[in-house]
């Protein structure tokens, strides 16, 4: 026989006027604590009538009611799973001729993490239909209600809002992710070697999970002086931060060599908008900086704690140029001083500057690092073998992480100059 779905007293109010907090309480389906339905339905005299509702696990489907919308905001906890709406109950200041779905759109805007049944007479399948199109999971008429449908409704509606909001959040990441890789991809830099016979080549591969931009920056500009400037630096860590903090250093370096500055003047200024820019004090970065002279002979290097270029020419073994004359990291000493060293290039030659990442990483299974003398050796046996360009920084970066055995934790980037020989 049939029995009225028993009503609960509103949650009393606490003191102050404030309804009093009902504990988060985990969802049934994941602790097989059963489901909870809140039916809001204006009319006690009227009051739904159905056998007791079972879920999958033949347990019983707790049920809450509400009166109103008012009463339905104290009673809807986290507890709540699913919600039956009588589409005839007013909504709070709707006007007579107003929109007939208000009340649902109240309850959507109220619950919207929560699945949502529309209730209505079997006479109204149009607004039934357009409840549905507005956000309800489904549908009910009021006439052919019993509990095996009902039962079957609430497990539908409930399942169905959590594929839409599982599916919802996998667009919302994947457009993210879209966003994220075009804006990445925006901040790489653009060469700017227009005149110049100097060849470039990059490798850029970030220490993050499916990130594009990691700490590590670099960039190449040609003055009208017919100067080639190169750099490229290390914030420390491997965040979004230090990625962002690492555009903001490149864009500044562009913008102030393109402006003139050069050596330590332009490490003092790049210093200051690190300070100024860096989310706290620890935060540091390491730099170096190369002005190749318009003949291509010869080149100006600043070292801010970082590691020394690597120079290949034709019938020499590469080598590491001059370190020796180098200052510190940007960021670590407020009045610190940056030598420019003058080093001789010849005729012809490869230039390849690097970050730390891509001598830091693991040779075999032990914890002996790659380091400056084997990363030498390295590009000395692949030069040796007749790689050039972009095949030789593939190459380098591909062995490193081959011998780390997998990919390394660190950003790596590196880029390479060429100058053929006249």
């Amino acid at each position: 026989m049939p029995v009225p779905i028993p009503r609960q007293r509103a949650v009393p109010a606490a003191e102050g006027g404030q309804a009093q907090a009902v504990p988060a309480q985990p969802t049934g389906t994941e602790t097989g604590g059963g489901l909870t339905l809140l039916v809001i339905e204006d009319d006690p005299a009227e009051a739904l009538r159905v056998p007791e509702l079972l879920d999958t696990a033949g347990k019983p489907i707790r049920i809450r009611t509400a009166r109103n919308l008012t009463e339905a905001e104290r009673l809807l906890t986290d507890d709540v799973h699913c919600i039956l709406l009588d589409l005839a109950l007013p909504a709070p200041g709707a006007d007579e001729d107003g929109d007939e779905l208000a009340t649902l759109r109240h309850v959507l805007k109220l619950a919207p993490g929560h699945a949502v049944l529309a209730l209505t007479a079997s006479g109204d399948a149009e607004r039934a239909v357009d409840a549905v199109r507005v956000g309800a999971q489904d549908y009910l008429f009021r006439e052919e209600l019993d509990a095996r449908l009902l039962s079957r409704a609430i497990r539908y509606a409930v399942e169905r809002k959590r594929a839409d909001i599982a599916q919802r959040q996998l667009t919302e990441s994947k457009l993210r992710a879209q966003e994220n890789a075009r804006l990445e991809r925006g901040l790489l830099p653009t060469p700017l070697l227009d005149g110049s016979p100097l060849r470039f080549a990059a490798r850029y591969r970030p220490g993050r999970s499916r990130a594009l931009l990691g700490g590590d920056f670099y960039d190449t500009v040609r003055t009208p002086d017919g100067t080639v400037h190169a750099m490229i630096g290390d914030v420390c860590g491997h965040g979004p931060d230090e990625a962002a903090l690492g555009v903001e250093l490149r864009i500044a370096w562009r913008a102030l060599t393109l402006a003139g500055l050069c050596g330590d003047e332009l490490l003092s200024t790049l210093q200051q908008v690190l300070e100024h820019e860096r989310p706290d004090d620890e935060i540091f970065a390491t730099l170096c900086t190369v002005d190749i002279s318009p003949d291509g002979r010869r080149a100006g290097l600043c070292l801010a704690g970082h590691p020394s270029p690597l120079v290949a020419r034709p019938g020499r073994p590469a080598e590491l140029l001059p370190y020796e004359n180098s200052g510190p990291a940007l960021g670590l000493l407020p009045r610190a001083r940056w030598p420019r060293q003058q080093v001789e290039l010849g005729g012809a030659w490869s230039l390849m500057l690097y970050t730390d990442g891509l001598i830091e990483g693991r040779i075999g299974e032990g914890n002996q690092r790659l380091g400056q003398d084997g990363m030498v050796d390295m590009v000395r046996r692949q030069v040796a073998d007749g790689l050039r360009g972009e095949d030789l920084l593939e190459a380098a970066v591909n062995e490193v992480r081959d011998l780390n055995g997998g990919d390394l934790t660190d950003d790596v980037a590196v880029l390479l100059l060429d100058r053929g020989g006249r």
